[in-house]
Protein backbone atom coordinates (compact mmCIF):
# COMPACT_ATOMS: atom_id res chain seq x y z
CA UNK A 1 0.00 0.00 0.00
CA UNK A 2 0.71 3.43 -0.45
CA UNK A 3 0.24 6.10 1.24
CA UNK A 4 1.04 10.18 0.71
CA UNK A 5 1.20 12.83 3.39
CA UNK A 6 0.59 16.52 2.05
CA UNK A 7 1.06 19.59 4.12
CA UNK A 8 2.38 23.12 4.75
CA UNK A 9 3.57 24.97 7.46
CA UNK A 10 4.14 28.59 8.54
CA UNK A 11 6.77 28.15 11.63
CA UNK A 12 7.35 24.45 11.73
CA UNK A 13 5.41 22.96 13.69
CA UNK A 14 2.74 21.26 11.27
CA UNK A 15 6.16 19.70 8.95
CA UNK A 16 7.50 18.06 12.43
CA UNK A 17 3.74 16.60 12.77
CA UNK A 18 3.72 15.68 8.81
CA UNK A 19 6.67 13.71 9.32
CA UNK A 20 5.93 12.04 12.65
CA UNK A 21 2.11 10.93 11.18
CA UNK A 22 4.49 9.42 8.12
CA UNK A 23 7.13 7.89 10.07
CA UNK A 24 3.55 6.26 11.94
CA UNK A 25 2.33 5.33 8.64
CA UNK A 26 5.57 4.11 7.35
CA UNK A 27 5.60 1.22 9.81
CA UNK A 28 3.24 -0.59 7.83
CA UNK A 29 2.96 0.97 4.16
CA UNK A 30 5.08 3.03 2.04
CA UNK A 31 4.80 6.49 2.40
CA UNK A 32 5.86 9.66 0.54
CA UNK A 33 5.87 13.19 1.96
CA UNK A 34 5.23 16.40 -0.49
CA UNK A 35 5.20 19.94 1.08
CA UNK A 36 2.29 21.81 -0.65
CA UNK A 37 3.36 25.02 -3.12
CA UNK A 38 3.70 25.08 -7.00
CA UNK A 39 2.21 21.87 -7.85
CA UNK A 40 -0.28 21.97 -10.38
CA UNK A 41 -1.53 18.94 -9.09
CA UNK A 42 -1.45 16.52 -7.00
CA UNK A 43 -0.23 12.87 -8.69
CA UNK A 44 -2.02 10.14 -7.22
CA UNK A 45 -1.28 7.50 -9.68
CA UNK A 46 -1.18 4.13 -6.94
CA UNK A 47 -2.09 6.05 -3.59
CA UNK A 48 -4.38 4.30 -1.15
CA UNK A 49 -4.13 6.82 1.90
CA UNK A 50 -4.32 10.55 1.18
CA UNK A 51 -3.03 12.63 4.48
CA UNK A 52 -3.80 16.10 4.12
CA UNK A 53 -2.52 18.97 7.12
CA UNK A 54 -1.92 22.36 7.65
CA UNK A 55 -1.72 25.52 10.72
CA UNK A 56 -4.69 26.82 11.01
CA UNK A 57 -4.46 30.09 9.88
CA UNK A 58 -8.08 32.21 10.04
CA UNK A 59 -9.69 29.08 10.64
CA UNK A 60 -8.37 27.75 7.15
CA UNK A 61 -5.69 25.89 6.15
CA UNK A 62 -3.09 27.94 4.41
CA UNK A 63 -3.15 29.92 1.13
CA UNK A 64 -0.46 27.12 -0.67
CA UNK A 65 -2.74 23.80 0.55
CA UNK A 66 -5.79 25.62 0.01
CA UNK A 67 -5.08 26.70 -3.41
CA UNK A 68 -3.60 22.67 -4.01
CA UNK A 69 -7.04 21.41 -2.69
CA UNK A 70 -9.13 23.81 -4.76
CA UNK A 71 -7.44 22.26 -7.74
CA UNK A 72 -8.86 18.69 -7.05
CA UNK A 73 -11.32 17.27 -9.65
CA UNK A 74 -14.43 15.97 -8.71
CA UNK A 75 -14.35 12.73 -8.24
CA UNK A 76 -10.45 12.62 -8.57
CA UNK A 77 -9.80 10.97 -5.21
CA UNK A 78 -12.65 7.92 -5.78
CA UNK A 79 -11.97 5.03 -4.34
CA UNK A 80 -8.60 7.13 -1.81
CA UNK A 81 -8.56 6.92 1.88
CA UNK A 82 -8.36 10.20 3.21
CA UNK A 83 -7.99 11.93 6.37
CA UNK A 84 -6.96 15.24 7.66
CA UNK A 85 -5.00 17.14 10.65
CA UNK A 86 -3.83 20.81 11.77
CA UNK A 87 -2.24 22.63 14.11
CA UNK A 88 -4.20 24.84 16.45
CA UNK A 89 -4.12 26.19 20.01
CA UNK A 90 -6.35 24.39 22.62
CA UNK A 91 -9.68 26.48 22.46
CA UNK A 92 -10.06 25.82 26.20
CA UNK A 93 -6.61 27.76 27.02
CA UNK A 94 -6.82 30.83 25.64
CA UNK A 95 -7.55 33.43 28.29
CA UNK A 96 -9.47 36.16 26.67
CA UNK A 97 -13.23 34.46 26.37
CA UNK A 98 -14.17 36.86 23.20
CA UNK A 99 -10.28 35.39 21.47
CA UNK A 100 -11.81 31.69 22.68
CA UNK A 101 -15.50 32.30 21.63
CA UNK A 102 -14.28 33.71 18.36
CA UNK A 103 -11.96 30.61 17.69
CA UNK A 104 -14.82 27.85 18.89
CA UNK A 105 -16.92 29.62 16.14
CA UNK A 106 -14.77 29.81 13.10
CA UNK A 107 -13.36 26.32 13.90
CA UNK A 108 -9.98 24.85 12.25
CA UNK A 109 -8.18 23.67 9.51
CA UNK A 110 -8.76 20.15 9.44
CA UNK A 111 -12.73 20.12 9.27
CA UNK A 112 -12.21 22.59 5.94
CA UNK A 113 -9.46 19.94 4.52
CA UNK A 114 -11.62 17.21 5.26
CA UNK A 115 -14.72 18.86 3.43
CA UNK A 116 -12.51 19.74 0.65
CA UNK A 117 -11.24 15.73 0.43
CA UNK A 118 -14.53 14.35 0.62
CA UNK A 119 -16.10 16.92 -1.86
CA UNK A 120 -13.30 15.46 -4.56
CA UNK A 121 -14.70 11.68 -3.83
CA UNK A 122 -12.40 11.01 -0.77
CA UNK A 123 -13.07 8.45 1.75
CA UNK A 124 -12.82 10.16 5.22
CA UNK A 125 -11.63 7.19 7.47
CA UNK A 126 -11.26 8.96 10.11
CA UNK A 127 -12.47 12.32 12.22
CA UNK A 128 -10.25 15.52 11.47
CA UNK A 129 -7.36 15.53 13.81
CA UNK A 130 -5.66 18.82 15.53
CA UNK A 131 -2.42 18.80 17.09
CA UNK A 132 -1.83 21.77 19.95
CA UNK A 133 0.84 24.39 19.76
CA UNK A 134 1.93 26.28 23.09
CA UNK A 135 1.72 29.62 20.63
CA UNK A 136 1.69 30.90 17.49
CA UNK A 137 5.07 29.92 16.71
CA UNK A 138 5.44 27.35 18.57
CA UNK A 139 6.69 24.69 19.69
CA UNK A 140 4.18 21.79 19.62
CA UNK A 141 2.72 20.92 23.29
CA UNK A 142 4.77 18.04 24.96
CA UNK A 143 3.38 15.05 23.09
CA UNK A 144 2.11 15.62 20.59
CA UNK A 145 5.07 14.31 17.74
CA UNK A 146 4.28 11.22 19.75
CA UNK A 147 0.31 11.34 19.38
CA UNK A 148 0.92 12.37 15.77
CA UNK A 149 2.90 9.09 15.11
CA UNK A 150 0.42 6.87 16.87
CA UNK A 151 -2.52 8.43 14.58
CA UNK A 152 -0.41 7.46 11.58
CA UNK A 153 -0.24 3.63 13.05
CA UNK A 154 -4.03 4.16 13.21
CA UNK A 155 -4.99 4.77 10.11
CA UNK A 156 -3.17 2.36 8.25
CA UNK A 157 -5.27 -0.05 10.59
CA UNK A 158 -8.05 2.05 9.85
CA UNK A 159 -7.65 1.17 6.23
CA UNK A 160 -7.59 -2.78 6.42
CA UNK A 161 -10.26 -2.63 9.00
CA UNK A 162 -13.46 -2.36 6.65
CA UNK A 163 -13.94 0.88 7.97
CA UNK A 164 -17.52 3.16 7.92
CA UNK A 165 -16.95 6.61 5.21
CA UNK A 166 -17.51 9.18 7.85
CA UNK A 167 -19.22 12.64 7.51
CA UNK A 168 -17.55 15.65 8.27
Amino acid sequence: MMALVVYDSVFGNTEKVARAIANGLGTLVEVEQLRAGGQAALDLEGVDLLVVGSPTRGFRPTEALDDLLKRLRSGSLRGVNVAAFDTRFKADEIKSRGVRFVVKAGGYAAKRIASQLKSAGGELIAPPEGFFVEDTEGPLKPGELERAAAWGTHLTALMGSGHEAMTV
